[in-house]
């Protein structure tokens, strides 16, 4: 009979609600049942569940009647930490406004390509530059580093190139598989051949004799650039020391700080050594003889603007034709203007 009048009571509670508060109802119904439905046997709420009971709670004040799935103080204590989120939001610091990113790179790759300078100095180049910023805040962009700021390999070669010579070996195999050796000195200024010469059984005395043959009156170095090979030994140091040359010697097992030496053998390889058979100390000394003469005269180079070590003229179409000239036993050819 209770039962009864309960239904009776909720028909005629309805009947009397305006259709306003019966949407809003069943909205909130909805609601709890497709919560009920997608979720577990004890549901997990996400932030737009709660969401949407904090607002229901703002416009219908009938909410608390149809809720079920959570306390109505639980709602509550979800408004008021929306509220406090809101105001935290609102009220957050501004500061100074964030520097664009390609004035943080410009700083960054300042700082990289000059260990050297500090926040000062890049400083002063960003204003020269019509960038307005504080030196604080070029601090805070600068790259950190770990130990004292020192300048690269290629800037020290640079730097010295016009007083730097470098040397080094390497090995040739012959038709009767014997081993010879070639020294090739070269000057790091025009990356010009100065001297090489061939061996069998290379040693300290002889690569001393090959340095004072490199280093006459013309070619006066400062710098001496080598490996550590044991090869030179206590009498080249002496001949180099004699001749006033200060020797620089790389890292142990770091071939890319001699870079200028390893390319011109590299060079000597791919483009001589690579397509013949050498028959002997005699033949190998007779072909990169050819050689040398052609690279050093003939060979253009992209680190001298397509020129030569030995800076080869530009020629114009008023000179003459066109002519091949056959180098190297015709590995290599020259092209040159000569008058009819």
């Amino acid at each position: 009979m209770c039962k009864w009048l309960n239904v009776i009571l909720g028909t005629l509670r309805s009947s009397i609600r305006n259709q306003r508060e019966l949407a809003l109802e069943n909205l909130a119904l909805r609601q709890q049942l497709a919560t009920l439905k997608y979720r577990s046997s004890r549901p997990r709420l996400t932030d737009s569940d709660r969401l949407f009971w904090v607002v229901l709670r703002r416009f219908w004040p009938k909410w608390t009647s149809v809720v079920h799935i959570v306390q109505p103080a639980t709602v509550i204590r979800w408004h008021r930490q929306g509220f406090r989120y809101y105001w935290r939001w609102k009220s957050r610091p501004r500061g100074r406004p964030r520097i664009d990113t390609e004035i943080r790179q410009l700083v960054r790759k300042m700082c990289l390509a000059n260990p050297l300078w500090g926040a000062p100095r890049i400083h002063g180049e960003l204003l020269k530059l019509g960038i307005d910023i504080s030196e604080a805040t070029v601090s805070n962009y600068l790259v950190r580093r770990r130990g004292p700021p020192s300048q690269g390999w290629r800037t020290f070669l640079q730097n010295h190139s016009k007083e730097l010579i470098s040397l080094d070996f390497l090995t040739v195999p012959t038709a009767s598989f014997k081993i010879l050796f070639v020294l090739v000195i070269l000057s790091n200024d025009r990356r010009r051949i100065l001297h090489f010469n061939v061996t069998d059984h290379p040693t300290a005395a002889w690569t001393a004799q090959q340095l004072v043959e490199a280093c006459g009156v013309d070619e006066k170095p400062k710098y001496l650039l080598r490996d550590r090979d044991a090869i030179y030994g206590k009498q080249f140091s002496q001949r180099a020391q004699t001749l006033g040359i200060k020797e620089v010697l790389t890292a142990c097992r770091s071939p890319w700080q001699n870079p200028y030496a390893e390319r011109v053998i590299g060079s000597i390889r791919r483009e001589c050594l690579d397509h013949v058979i050498v028959l002997g100390p005699r033949h190998l000394k007779r072909i990169l003889t050819r050689y040398v003469d052609y690279y050093n005269e003939v060979r253009t180079h992209l680190s001298l603007r397509k020129d030569s070590p030995d800076r080869r003229p530009v020629q114009f179409s008023d000179e003459g034709r066109i002519v091949e000239l056959k180098k190297v036993g015709g590995l290599h050819h020259q092209y040159m203007r000569m008058a009819a």
